[in-house]
């Protein structure tokens, strides 16, 4: 591969070049490659920040002294660096050390020293913008031009737009504008690409949210016009080489309102043991790597889910149509089929591809009630009740062996909306979580796992879920405020691990204060991520774990089925093992990034439609629990999910004192702690910034 050339080359080369040019022709001519290629593969290196040029020598990164990393911005005017090695603390950087580089972009720095608070450093070149495009409130000026106030209080400067390039916007819309970034950083110049609708209207609320994370509906026309060439039927070519498990009994198990299925799944006894089947929509069939639909999904990253929008990855033709598991056609899968014993070891596995027609598109709801015996559902599913039960049999099977493992069940309950026919909110709710649900949880769990571990062993390029271990300081921060609710901890000897802290979540079960606990615990974990480093999963207490079975929604998925398909059919070899580290590492990186961005997206909007839904209930009575205090003040979370701030200046009068490490507000006579039960009433639902605010009853 070009690029590990020019890397390999650059090890141990110090020459110094005219110009570009004069460098890639060099290139060319010692690899003896094609000058355009090359000139792709050394722009790419310099875009990425993987080599850097300097008064015409050329480095690769790590023969420097510069760093590269993400600029996290502030309406201060400073910033600081998140480096990308998890080693390295952050870089703060002065106001004028900026280099013309804004929040989110992807830098290089070079460190300048330490003070006192924090390492220094100054940003020597941007990489990459984050924010090429921005949301904001348009003002119109006299002449016709405008201003533009970006939404993002971390980007502080304001864009102007002449009036040829304002799309018609008036005062007080909310805009969508394409940041043009010249050679001056004292001056924005934009373009309006999009008018989201007036500032104070819910749905442009909505939309100002998904568009400021970058989230679109619609995909390029070029995406549209590949995926339209793609058959929508199963060819029979593909037929005749794979497994045929269409006979099998193997059917889908989502929630209502899914429209993409991307795993099926089929039981059935050798002996005493299990034959698990899990089924994956063959996404990599359709979609090639370095094509239209790639890029698009790679740029995506993953489907993004709100109130009363899915944002997919692939588009519909794809994701709702020859991709998705849909009931009684047939469909390309990759299928990996497990043996197991009544005590949940897996004695055997095999990964293929396979063709399969799914029986039956099957609800949680449904599942449920065959497993706790409803009569109408038992005689309507008949056919498929033995399956499922064996099923359930199997998957609480497997919750034991999780637990005797040492997986945590932190049981932390999502919020669900339903809306009425004008898209109203109408209910919040805490959404349901059955045997049904923990059913395809734990086949799922399994098979990710034995993927994970299959090609971990074979020591291949891979895309692992990641979730390191917590600090050890964080777990006795933990264990210091259980100590305050009257709950003993164990002291923790050497690393922490699973065990130890499911251990913790048991003295908690069934005490009022139980799911607190779990949130506050969950605050103390590290995040998970997508590595190209098997690093094992703490909270699932695996040594081996992937993501495998959603490449519908999902880009690691879909990358890491390229992977297992060429393995199948014996095309990893030694060359294309270190191109595919690259890919592997790049994507890896991507995936997690934009993972973090939906995430945050649809949390924002869920905070809107819960402060749109408060706006209707002011002044009521309500029950709820503490959920976190501050020195400000502290969080009533109610039963249906939502949450609203008691702010200290309106609870009685007292001297109080923040406790950070107990989480109280304490004061001479009055005492607020984590965990305990409130009556309070809404006095403010503020859709503006998602805010809802509560007083004690």
């Amino acid at each position: 591969m070009l690029k590990e050339k020019v890397l390999n080359y650059l090890k141990n080369s110090n020459k110094k070049y005219k110009n570009s040019n004069e460098f890639i022709l060099s290139l060319a001519s010692i690899f003896d490659a094609n000058y355009n290629d090359v000139k792709m593969a050394v722009e790419s290196l310099l875009t990425s920040g993987k080599i850097v040029e300097s008064i015409g020598k050329y480095k690769r990164i790590e023969d420097t002294e510069l760093i590269k990393g993400r600029l996290i911005g502030n309406n201060k005017g400073y910033a600081f660096v998140d480096v990308l090695d998890p080693n390295v603390p952050d870089f703060f950087i002065p106001p004028n050390k900026l280099g013309g580089a804004y929040n989110g972009d992807m830098v290089l720095i070079k460190p300048l020293g330490k003070t006192e608070l924090s390492q220094e450093a100054e940003v020597v070149k941007v990489l990459e913008r984050n924010n090429t495009t921005l949301v904001g409130s348009f003002t119109k000026l006299k002449n016709g031009d405008g201003i533009i106030t970006a939404d993002n209080n971390k980007f502080t400067k304001q864009i102007y737009v002449s009036k040829k390039c304002t799309l018609g916007a008036v005062s007080g819309q909310k805009v969508v504008v394409k940041v043009i970034f010249g050679k001056k950083d004292n001056v924005l110049n934009g373009e309006v690409i999009e008018i989201l609708g007036e500032e104070n209207s819910f749905k442009t609320l909505e939309l100002s949210i998904i568009r400021s994370h970058k989230l679109y509906e619609d995909f390029p026309n070029e995406v549209l016009s590949e995926a339209s060439h793609i058959p929508d039927s199963v060819s029979e070519k593909e037929l005749e080489r794979r497994l045929d498990l269409r006979d099998e009994m193997i059917f889908t198990i989502d929630g209502e309102d899914a429209r993409d299925f991307d795993d099926a799944v089929s039981i059935s006894k050798n002996g005493e043991n299990y034959v698990l089947g899990v089924h994956i929509a063959d996404v990599g069939h359709y979609v090639k790597y370095n094509t239209e639909l790639d890029n698009e999904a790679y740029t995506r990253g993953t489907s993004a889910y709100f109130p009363n929008l899915v944002l997919p990855m692939l588009p519909k033709k794809l994701s709702n149509g020859i991709c998705s598991l849909n009931e009684g056609v047939d469909r390309l899968a990759l299928s990996c089929i497990m043996e197991i014993s009544p005590s949940g070891v897996v004695k055997s596995h095999k990964i293929c591809e396979s063709v399969i027609k799914s029986k039956k598109r099957f609800t949680y709801t449904e599942v449920f009630a065959v497993i706790m015996g409803n009569k109408k559902a038992c005689e309507e599913f008949k056919e498929f009740k033995p399956t499922i039960l064996l099923m359930n049999e199997l998957s609480k099977i497997l919750e034991q062996v999780k637990k005797t493992n040492g997986m945590l069940d932190l049981d932390i309950p999502e919020s669900q909306f339903i809306l009425d026919e004008n898209e109203k909110v109408k209910i919040v709710e805490a959404r349901e979580h059955n045997e049904a649900h923990k059913l395809i949880e734990n086949f799922m769990v399994l098979c990710n796992e034995v993927v994970a571990k299959h090609y971990a062993l074979l020591n291949y390029p891979f895309i692992y879920r990641v979730h390191e271990k917590p600090t050890r300081e964080k777990i006795e921060s933990f264990n210091y405020f259980l100590s305050s609710l009257g709950v003993s901890t164990p002291e923790i000897k050497g690393d922490v691990q699973p065990e130890y802290v499911q251990n913790i979540l048991k003295q908690l079960e069934g005490k009022p204060y139980e799911q607190i606990c779990n949130k506050v615990l969950l605050r103390s974990l590290q995040k998970a991520k997508y590595l190209e480093d098997c690093l094992g999963h703490f909270g699932l207490a695996l040594k081996h774990y992937c993501h495998f079975t959603s490449p519908i929604r999902r880009y690691p998925d879909l990358c890491i089925h390229r992977i297992i398909k060429e393995d199948l059919h014996g095309k990893v070899t030694r060359g294309r093992i270190e191109q595919l580290r690259e890919f592997v590492s790049e994507s890896a990186f991507r995936s997690s990034e934009r993972e973090k961005n939906a995430t945050e997206a649809e949390r924002y909007v869920d905070d809107l439609y819960k402060a749109y839904y408060m706006q209707d209930h002011l002044g009521e009575e309500l029950e709820g629990i503490i959920s976190s205090v501050q020195s400000y003040g502290f969080y009533v979370e109610l039963p249906n999910t939502i949450e609203g701030l008691v702010k200290i200046e309106t609870l009685p009068q007292d001297a109080y004192m923040f406790y950070e490490k107990s989480y109280k507000l304490k004061g001479q006579g009055h005492c607020y702690s984590l965990g305990d039960k409130v009556k309070v009433k809404a006095v403010s639902a503020n859709i503006y910034e998602r805010k809802i605010e509560f007083v004690l009853c």
